[in-house]
């Protein structure tokens, strides 16, 4: 049990700590060769299972990480959300991941304003990053649409240094003023 089991709820959607059920789900995403192309890529049921660990292991040690994602309907894993930052991370970071059965419902917007909220309030950043592949479009997207602004290319710590990244970001006082702006 972690120390603190913070939830947040929107209007579809369950915020929580990782659960052991939720993984199945998690290791299908990872098996999805589009769905893991911009997150480090496929991983086997073996590699998802240690990747799946570092968000249980985070909460424990710094006392945040990603959420799960649940459908409050349907009870079901659909991706994960919120604030990151291994060490070396070029910054407070809240990162995401979306099963593909889940992708164009709008769950990474609604589940980000949750989450960047919570970041902002329990976590006193002042401001948030996403690290988005240049190629990824859809990532774009959904940072464009909570307010954050292309800030250029960045570098991420090994053993992801290879990767191409573009730094996208907002401080606490824009985010003032995008989240009321979010339809």
């Amino acid at each position: 049990m972690l120390p603190t089991q913070p939830r947040l709820e929107t209007e579809r959607l369950v915020l929580r700590p990782p659960r052991i059920e939720d993984f199945d789900r998690y290791a299908q995403m990872l098996a999805d060769e589009d769905a893991c192309r911009y997150i480090g890529g496929h991983q086997p049921r073996g590699g998802a299972w240690r990747r799946f660990l570092q968000m249980p292991g985070a909460w424990a040690l710094q006392g945040f990480a990603m959420f799960s994602v649940i459908e409050k309907d349907s009870g079901r894993w659909v991706g994960q959300m919120g604030p990151w930052q291994p060490d070396g991370w070029p910054g407070h970071e809240i990162g995401y991941a979306f099963h593909p059965d889940a992708w164009g419902r709008g769950y990474a917007v609604e589940s980000a304003v949750a989450a960047i909220d919570w970041a902002f309030a329990q976590l006193g950043w002042e401001e948030i990053i996403h690290c988005i592949d240049p190629e990824n479009a859809a990532s774009q997207k959904v940072a464009a649409r909570l307010g954050s602004t292309l800030r250029g290319p960045g570098r991420l710590p090994a053993p992801f240094d290879e990767a191409r990244v573009d730094i996208w970001g907002q401080t606490r006082a824009q985010w003032a003023h995008n989240r009321n702006r979010i339809a």
